[in-house]
């Protein structure tokens, strides 16, 4: 938002004019700066989320102190630089410094991180630390991001067409921070790595910095000289700054009576007050706009999804409407004469805007005939989220852009430092951006849910409306009494208007919470919703089946339940880490979900502590009591203790060891979740361990890519080289998938288990183990699916998830809904080999327990297809009584038959190769046969079925059957 002009005291005030064709160029610059800028945003917040956590609250620091930085540059820079240095010139070395400290954080911010984990806790001072550490780290590259505006704004005259070129710079700053946006979402981040970012956005500020070092070699310039002729100070239209105002009145004709000279002395401070109520009214303009976006993308997240890309797109959406609305706005300002007016008219339009948003996200988004599910790429779905976006937010973005330049045109005055007048109201803008968004997010939501945050958004809107228009309303003495009386009845029936916007937002629709946008797009789920709730972090949903099941849900997606399924793989990651441990007393869990994992060690007798880490307060709080039979009422027992944190922030800040943490985040492609799946935070769980302690993470199966699945357990093995894959699986399909590490090689001990299992203090671990379908020690061991060394040439191909590049969000965004991997199981079971160095104990336990895992072994997809085809084959001698025999004993055989019988009908009839004794008997049948056409068919339905059909067709060589 920058502008440019050439002034001389020497030259004929003509020559002081802006540059038309320097304009442009400028504009472009901004567009540079605009897209850096969100770069740098995006992996600032990035980098220092994974140290100081990912919940409202450390958001609320991050986000208030990166825009706190730009408000403090843009009202410092008009103090500490002398307008007569050129904008220039001043300009290009506050974007070379940009650029030169964006590198600097790059590697300063994980020295910064460390003294930060060294001192940091939890509570009052927890959140005093991190908002050192992102003031420390933000607000030196974001004073100088603040100040490019204010400093580029002195090439302009304070003039409506200079106000309008600002307007323009302002767009072309938003247009660059779209293109920023969803570079870095779509391709730097999801391809390369914060480095890789961060260098791309030091590389065109470098160059936005070497362009204008040029330009400000080729064009001159000198601060204009004031004007001191007696016409107006100020075009018609444009309101007098406070510089003008403050100067010394202007000497006045003594033929004036006493009420003339009182009316024209008092006329500087009734324009003093007049520009406040500007400030005032573009701050809450700020306030409501970032307000609503908060809100707005945690709906929109539950309809589109709550993956990297998701937020990506509402944000770049969002910064689109801005800047057509300041494009607009700039056009406005230049041909309107009453700027305030058309700023406090885009106000009272705001009511309209916020509330049609509102209608269309519980009324109409939800209900666009949309089943995203039919797609087969997710970059088909992209496109459908722009628009479904751009309905919503498009309307109100675009009027909030355009307040900017207007009220930078209401409170402009042509002698004034326009560095001073961008500064002070871009600062206004952003104190209320500041106040909107950290309010938002940290309090609103939480306490009053989206419905009454919008309202209340609409509510402010129509403040900031009267706050602009009020001195329009009642300076009566320049207005005659009709105008006056029309437009304060105009603007009566406005708030009555605004009145009725605010009373017609209704609550999101609970469905929407508990399904997303799955439902409304014509799937019908037959449940009852127990409770909805909108909490700090997340929204959630307890849900009950007609059949009794109850499911818990987070944004729109089933996190946990009480089916077997479920409830198998929650029990899983509780009891199977504790009871590879020799004996353990304390407990870390990350996500508290149902409580069911939690609650499986309340059961164990030697755990002394159980310290569960919860993002979101309303789970434990509201969610886990539903489910309080199955979890064993933990969160009221007296060895818990609830940590209301991000677990990565815990766990880098806590100094308690554990002898089990058990880490079950949320899917992998929700944003933010990645940082709970990357190699470092699984060292950072090793260094949490005490001497023989045991990890236990969750992999989920369902809606993820292979390469999603891959990723995750490749990462958990760079940290854990000897970890262990255990098999959750339903109708030979696996759901879940549980991997286990520990510090060294792992030895299980058969006897061991079996007699601990036995004992009467662990009565209640085998009940619990029981309910779920594992009945014994062998039932439990029986899910091993393999361990990291025989697996490292099936992971070979495997992107690690890191720190620095959070790999696993954008693969399992773009993954999200596949159903590959249902079917991985095989490629394990191919490479799988019964490990003789992990299972120790008799002879007897370890043969019982490998015939165990053969069993549930099941086919492989290639297996499968042989019975598939065999009962096709079958099918094509039609109503033959033998054929439909023979189709009936293959089928039970393949629908249920257990393992065993299936791999030996396998082996005996399909797997091996015809014999010549075979083949021979096969020869002789077909020259008894009477005719040539019957020998032909007979030979032809031998060589086109498969090796079962070739061995069954000889079983009924000996009857009257043979191939129609």
């Amino acid at each position: 938002m920058h502008g440019a002009m050439i002034q001389n005291t020497d030259q004929p005030s003509e020559n002081r004019a802006p540059t038309p064709r320097l304009l442009p160029i400028l504009v472009v610059l901004f567009v540079g700066s605009g897209c850096s800028a969100l770069i740098y945003e995006i992996v600032w917040l990035q980098m220092l989320q994974l140290v100081i956590g990912s919940t409202a609250v450390s958001m609320g620091v991050l986000l208030g102190t990166f825009m706190g930085g730009m408000c403090l540059g843009s009202l410092a820079l008009p103090w500490l630089v002398s307008a007569r240095s050129h904008p220039l010139r001043v300009y290009s070395l506050i974007e070379f410094g940009i650029g030169i400290l964006g590198l600097v954080l790059l590697f300063a911010m994980p020295v910064a991180s460390q003294i930060y984990i060294g001192s940091g806790s939890h509570g009052a001072s927890g959140i005093l630390l991190r908002g050192l550490l992102g003031a420390l780290c933000l607000l030196p590259p974001t004073f100088l991001m603040g100040a490019t505006l204010p400093a580029i704004a002195r090439w302009l005259q304070a003039t409506p067409q200079g106000v309008s070129w600002l307007g323009f710079f302002y767009a072309g700053n938003i247009a660059g921070a779209v293109f920023g946006c969803l570079l870095a979402g779509f391709y730097l981040l999801r391809v390369h790595d914060m480095a890789v970012a961060t260098y791309v956005a030091v590389g065109i500020n470098l160059i936005v910095a070497g362009v204008g070092f040029w330009l400000a070699a080729l064009v001159p310039y000198a601060k204009p000289v004031a004007e001191t002729a007696a016409a107006p100070a100020q075009p018609a239209g444009l309101a007098p700054s406070d510089e003008a105002t403050s100067a010394s009145p202007p000497e006045l004709p003594s033929s004036l009576s006493r009420e003339e000279v009182s009316a024209a002395a008092a006329q500087p401070v009734a324009a003093a007050v007049s520009n406040e109520a500007i400030y005032v009214a573009i701050a809450l303009s700020g306030a409501t706009a970032l307000g609503a976006e908060v809100v707005w993308t945690r709906l929109l997240s539950l309809m589109l999804g709550t993956t990297v890309y998701t937020f990506a797109i509402i944000l770049a959406v969002f910064l689109i409407g801005l800047g057509i609305g300041s494009s607009v706005g700039a056009r406005l300002a230049r041909q309107s004469a009453r700027p305030r007016l058309a700023l406090g008219v885009c106000q009272l339009m705001l009511t309209a805007a916020i509330a049609w948003a509102a209608f269309s996200l519980a009324h109409s988004l939800p209900y666009w005939p949309i089943d995203s599910s039919l797609v087969t790429s997710p970059w088909d779905v992209f496109p459908l989220d722009l628009m479904r976006c751009l309905w919503v937010t498009l309307p109100a973005t675009i009027l909030w852009g355009a307040s900017f330049p207007l009220a930078l045109a209401a409170v402009a005055s042509r002698d004034q430092d326009t560095g001073r007048l961008v500064g002070r109201v871009y600062a206004a803008n952003t104190v209320g951006a500041i106040v909107g968004a950290v309010g938002t997010s940290v309090f609103l939501i939480g306490e009053i849910g989206t419905q009454h945050s919008q309202r209340l958004m609409i509510a402010l809107s129509t403040l900031a409306a009267l706050v602009a228009l009020a001195p329009m309303l009642w300076r009566s003495e320049a207005i005659r009494f009709p105008a006056l009386l029309a437009r304060r009845s105009l603007l009566v029936a406005s708030m009555a208007l605004a009145v009725f916007m605010v009373w017609s937002v209704d609550p999101v629709p609970p469905r929407l919470i508990a399904f997303g946008g799955v439902t409304f797009n014509g799937m019908l789920v037959d449940s009852n919703i127990l409770y909805v709730g909108e909490g700090t972090n997340s929204s959630v949903a307890v849900l009950e089946s007609t059949e009794g099941a109850r499911m818990f849900h987070v944004s729109g997606r089933p996190e946990a339940g009480n089916d077997l399924v479920n409830m198998r793989n929650q029990r899983m990651l509780g009891h199977f880490p504790a009871l590879l441990h020799a004996k353990p007393k304390s407990v870390l869990i990350v996500g508290c979900g149902a409580g069911v994992t939690a609650g499986s060690f309340v059961v164990h007798p030697d755990i002394e502590r159980i310290v569960i880490c919860e993002i979101e307060p309303l789970v434990p709080q509201a969610v886990a009591p539903f489910f309080k039979n199955e979890n064993y009422d933990v969160v009221n027992d007296p060895r818990v203790e609830i940590i209301y944190d991000d677990a990565r922030h815990f766990i880098l800040t806590t100094r308690e060891k554990f002898d089990v943490i058990t880490t079950d985040p949320i899917h992998p492609w929700v944003k933010g979740s990645a940082a709970l799946y990357t190699q470092e935070y699984y060292e950072l769980l090793k260094r949490r361990l005490n001497p023989g302690g045991v990890v236990a993470q969750w992999v989920p199966i369902g809606n993820c890519s292979q390469n999603t699945v891959k990723s995750q357990m490749a990462t958990f093995f760079k940290a854990f080289p000897e970890g262990l894959v255990w098999f959750n699986d339903h109708d030979e399909i696996v759901v879940d998938v549980v991997v286990t590490g520990q510090v060294g090689p792992a030895r299980i001990d058969l006897d061991g288990l079996k007699r601990r299992l036995l004992r009467e203090d662990h009565a209640e671990v085998a009940d619990s183990l029981a309910d779920v379908g594992l009945d014994s020690a062998t039932d439990i061991l029986a899910t091993y699916g393999g361990r990291a060394p025989e697996l490292a040439p099936w992971l070979a191909d495997a992107e690690i998830n890191r720190d620095r590049n959070l790999r696993l969000q954008y693969l399992a965004g773009l993954g999200q809904g596949s159903v590959e991997s249902l079917h991985f199981r095989d490629d394990l079971i191919a490479i799988r080999t019964f490990p003789d160095d992990l299972f120790v104990g008799t002879d007897q336990e370890r043969l019982t327990l490998k015939e165990a895992i053969e069993e549930v072994t099941g086919l492989t997809q290639d297996e499968k297809d042989v019975f598939e085809i065999t009962l096709a084959e079958i099918d094509q001698f039609g109503e033959d009584r033998h054929a439909k025999a023979l189709a009936e004993e293959v089928q039970d055989i393949y629908l249920n038959g257990n393992n065993k019988e299936k791999i030996a009908w396998l082996r005996q009839y399909a797997l091996p190769a015809i014999t010549r004794e075979e083949q021979d008997t096969f020869d002789a049948f077909v020259k008894e046969l009477t005719t040539k056409k019957e020998q032909d068919d007979a030979r032809q339905a031998w060589e086109e079925t498969s090796i079962a059909g070739k061995r069954y067709y000889l079983v009924y060589l000996a009857s009257d059957w043979a191939p129609t």
